[in-house]
């Protein structure tokens, strides 16, 4: 439902794409890249939704942990093959959470 972020302040990457109708080996990559991002240090959850348009937010403790996995080597990989692949255009964007609210059921 929601990542299980800490007090704030942290760091969000906000990742949204419009896809392709080519997804073929999307899935089972973007799995991966969860299974990988869930690994690094500094990396506090992930909330996704869409489909064709979609926006992804990734939380992580630090400039730095964004920095490590921007550079890890399977991510590049991937984001290589969603340039050529899987995404007609996409941005990040990263912005510091200063404040959180809202209420859980």
């Amino acid at each position: 439902m929601f990542a299980n972020t800490p007090e704030p302040p942290y760091y969000a990457v906000i990742f949204t794409a419009v896809s392709t109708d080519d997804l073929e080996g999307y899935e089972e990559t973007s799995a991966l890249m969860r299974e990988l991002a869930e690994k690094e240090e500094g990396f506090l959850g992930i909330e996704s939704a869409g489909e064709k348009k979609e926006i992804t937010v990734s939380y992580w403790k630090d400039l730095e942990a964004i920095q490590k996995w921007k550079h890890n080597t399977d991510h590049q990989i991937a984001k290589a093959r969603g340039r050529k692949d899987w995404y007609e255009a996409y941005i990040s964007r990263i912005a510091k959470v200063e404040r959180e609210y809202g209420f859980k059921k």
